[in-house]
């Protein structure tokens, strides 16, 4: 199946994912395509809201629609062990699961639900783990507002699987000049997309809603394509 072409349209199914003794919400978006899906990508929300926060809801959609299995779930909770152990469920159930198998995963999300995705993608790199493709943050937190100081880089740090970052140039917990030094330590691919005047949350004057997503949709789409076709030579 080709990624750069659209498919007939996705569907999408509420399902509950088994985490410990409690499940989780979740929404399995599935291309129109009539044969296998070969990747997919697990979506989470940052610490406020849940899995259909708009920007998840359109990227599943978007992604989905051009042949990719999504996976977005809710994980309520400001503890990052706890939310990492969560997304460590989802992961579990993807590479478990008979009915949509898929040859293998990107991990992503949104602001504290992508710090969840890079802790966990540290263990896959040191594990070698070769079902995790890379991760992809929206709005990574490098830092906490006015506390430049404390980088939550430790993490990325030990990454050794591609990257993807689409942050907003004006986030005030991700400060450009810090990251682009983080980044330059990273010892994986990383790709970094700016949109420029965005804040936290991805908005800015002079653009709307609908440009805002088809900006983030694209890149993401455009960045898992390039991973893709270079791990097949």
């Amino acid at each position: 199946m080709s990624l750069g072409l659209s498919v007939p349209a996705h569907t999408d199914s509420r399902i509950r994912v088994p985490f410990g003794e409690k499940s989780l919400d979740a929404t399995l978006s599935l291309p129109g395509a009539p044969r296998g899906v070969p990747y997919g990508v697990i979506l989470t929300h940052g610490a406020g809201g849940d899995m259909n926060f708009p920007q998840l809801v359109a990227l599943a959609n978007y992604l989905a629609s051009h042949g990719l299995l999504c996976l977005r779930f809710t994980c309520k909770g400001l503890n990052l062990g706890y939310r990492t152990k969560a997304y460590g469920a989802v992961l579990a159930y993807l590479k478990s699961n008979e009915e949509h198998k898929v040859a293998g995963v990107f991990l992503a999300g949104r602001s504290m639900g992508s710090r969840a995705a890079a802790s966990l993608i540290r263990v896959a790199c040191e594990q070698d783990d070769d079902f995790v493709q890379g991760l992809i943050c929206l709005s990574y937190p490098l830092h906490p507002p006015k506390a430049r100081s404390k980088l939550r880089d430790e993490d990325l740090l030990q990454i050794t699987k591609p990257v993807l970052f689409i942050s907003g140039s004006a986030d005030e917990m991700c400060d450009r000049a810090l990251m682009m030094n983080v980044v330059s330590k990273i010892k994986a691919p990383v790709k970094i997309h700016w949109i420029e005047n965005a804040n936290h949350g991805l908005t800015t004057k002079g653009k709307t809603l609908d440009d805002m997503l088809a900006e983030i949709n694209e890149q993401t789409l455009l960045w898992i394509q390039q991973i893709l076709k270079l791990q097949k030579g």
